[in-house]
């Protein structure tokens, strides 16, 4: 439990930590916070008295609030159609090499606008040559199993990202063997140009070089580097209208046996403020995959994450009964509701588009280009752009406001009894944050108790069920496959994504059970409760209306200026919070995974 006063922790200077109920020493360090935050907030206004209007500019540059791209998830196993879909939507055809996104690996790729030249990019980043050898010795040992109920997953995989490296019948030889091949020098080689980088005018010379690091063909073994890459960035030329402040990351699946790599997937997967679901039509029916690894990672994406909504995208087709697909998916509408409440409780979460990525470019299939429905996923794009940009330049505008108000202020600020107002006024305002803080401090007394007693339940019955839960778990799981969940440190997924083991989850699920209601009103995804924390920055404020100077022109250009420093630290700390919660939320899991590492290499001793 001490890592939920991680919520109290390295937070923005206008709030305090939040204590016990107040003492006369905690009002003391409360006034003492307030006059330090009163001093820096009004030590512009000291210094501009001996400043004129140039050095004021230079010294506030109209510096917006430094934003993250949003981040598109997109769940989807190969051959549904993820590359075609995002060829067309960009307007470039065969631009993403077929495997591209939804590879048979865990690599994570993400495309976004080059903002730079007119180029095309990639940065391949790769693990570690320390970490690939101790994955190849791994997966020559999952090889090297006769069992008869030995898995037969686990094997595919090895082979082929043994095969896809060295060559056929790779997967045959031993280490050493493998080790005095060309091919192993050659990777070695490779691993020392970290990150790699390409740069291509031309599509098509882009596309060739690039597939070999992201995608695998089995007719062809050798010379596929995807199983030593940890995740590529593939960077656009010309697409600013769509992609300007937007990534579109591939969502592969989880439990890879390389940790790095599979803890790059989750904290991308955290990162995502809405998620595409892509399904061959053929498939989308009968298909329950993409549905069950979003519901596996439906935690990672709203209590411990930032989802604001879900597209389901059926490609190659013209027509798709969502609600057919529900049920062939075995979801009730309670259980749909449940989900979405994990996520966000906007109606409109939800949207289901029928794609043909072909018709968009190919006239012959008698499709006009509203149908293909391509243009409604570029109008998502676009419209998300734009309201990024319109936030931007409100920023920005704002903030020159305030500037052009402290340099008003400085006209005015000429005589004695002018100089006397404002330290009156300054007086006022500290007197205020004292009020304001107090008010913040029983807010995170409140928010902290509530989850700490809720979490003491958690973790009472966890103990008392850990033992049933376990064995629950592990009683229809065959060795082999337990074996390769404890190599996983706890975690193992199919090679076809469509089944997620996870004993460390199911160890941890109580707790959040007794913590989700609670989490999901201090942490909102969308729409603000009136126990959120943004709610209560949002009330925030050390300007009055019925201040005493409200009629007063240099009360009026102070409030001006202060406005737009607290909008600034408000926007600054929206992203904290956002950032501070999944840190909360996903400590309970960390702390567990952590604490079962060593169990899980103990059993490893056992044959």
């Amino acid at each position: 439990m001490d890592k939920f006063h991680g919520m109290t922790k390295d937070v923005p200077p206008l709030l305090s930590v939040p204590s016990p109920p107040s003492t006369s020493s905690d009002d003391t360090k409360i006034m003492l916070k307030a006059k330090q935050i009163m001093t820096r907030v009004t030590d512009n206004l000291d210094h501009t008295i001996i400043m004129d209007k140039d050095k004021i500019s230079n010294k506030h540059k109209m510096n917006t609030v430094n934003r993250k791209k949003a981040t598109i998830g997109i769940f989807g196993k190969s051959g549904e159609g993820k590359s075609s879909l995002l060829s067309a939507i960009l307007g470039k055809k065969n631009l993403l090499p077929s495997g591209c996104f939804g590879a048979c690996t865990s690599v994570v790729t993400q495309v976004e606008a080059n903002l730079n030249d007119s180029n095309y990019t990639a940065e391949i980043e790769l693990i570690t040559k320390e970490e690939w050898e101790k994955e190849l010795n791994d997966l020559l040992i999952v090889l090297s199993d006769e069992n008869e109920d030995r898995n037969e997953d686990l094997i595919e995989i090895a082979g082929e990202k043994i095969t896809a490296l060295y060559g056929a019948d790779a997967d045959k030889k031993t280490l050493e063997e493998l080790k005095n091949d060309d091919k192993y020098a050659e990777i070695e080689n490779i691993h020392k140009e970290n990150p790699k980088k390409i740069f291509k005018s031309d599509v098509s010379e882009f596309a060739t070089d690039v597939a070999r690091y992201i995608q695998n063909s089995e007719a062809c073994c050798g010379d596929w580097y995807w199983p030593i890459v940890k995740s590529v960035t593939i960077k656009i030329p010309d697409c600013l209208e769509l992609l300007e402040h937007i990534v579109l990351v591939d969502i592969p699946g989880t439990g890879d046996c390389n940790k790095t790599r599979d803890d790059l997937w989750k904290s991308k997967l955290r990162e995502c403020s809405s998620v595409w679901i892509v399904s061959n039509i053929n498939r989308a029916i009968t298909d329950r995959d993409p549905w069950g690894i979003l519901k596996h990672c439906i935690e990672d994406l709203g209590p411990g994450g930032e989802c604001r909504s879900i597209n389901f995208i059926c490609t190659k087709t013209d027509e798709i009964n969502p609600v057919a697909f529900m049920r062939a998916a075995r979801l009730t509408e309670d259980q749909i509701s449940d989900e979405k409440k994990k996520i966000s409780t906007d109606n409109d979460f939800l949207k289901v588009f029928t794609v043909s990525s072909n018709a968009s470019f190919d006239t012959s299939l008698n499709l006009e280009s509203i149908e293909t429905e391509i243009p409604k996923l570029q109008d998502e794009l676009r419209s998300l752009n734009k309201s990024i940009n319109r936030e931007l330049t409100r920023n920005y505008v704002y903030e020159a406001k305030g500037v052009l108000s402290l340099i008003q202020s400085v006209q005015l600020d000429t005589d004695k009894k002018t100089a006397e107002m404002k330290d009156s006024i300054r007086m006022e305002l500290e007197s205020n944050l004292v009020k304001v803080l107090h008010e913040l401090d029983k807010y995170f007394d409140s928010i902290y108790n509530d989850l700490e007693q809720h979490l003491s339940k958690g973790v009472e019955e966890s103990v008392q069920l850990c033992v049933a839960s376990t064995k629950a778990f592990i009683m229809p799981v065959t060795y082999n496959t337990l074996e390769a969940l404890c190599r996983k440190g706890g975690c193992h997924c199919t090679k076809n994504r469509d089944k997620v083991l996870d004993l460390n989850k199911t160890l941890v699920k109580h707790l959040y059970e007794y913590i989700d209601e609670d989490f999901c009103q201090i942490f909102p995804v969308n729409e603000k409760t009136e126990k959120s924390v943004q709610a209560q920055i949002d009330k925030f404020s050390i300007m009055q209306s019925d201040s005493a100077y409200a009629r007063s022109s240099i009360f009026h250009y102070i409030h001006n200026f202060i406005k737009t420093e607290e909008t600034k630290l408000k926007a600054l700390f929206k992203r904290h919070t956002v950032d501070m919660k999944k840190d909360i939320y996903s400590s309970i899991k960390k702390t567990t995974v952590n604490e079962m590492a060593s169990c899980y290499e103990r059993k490893l001793e056992f044959k």
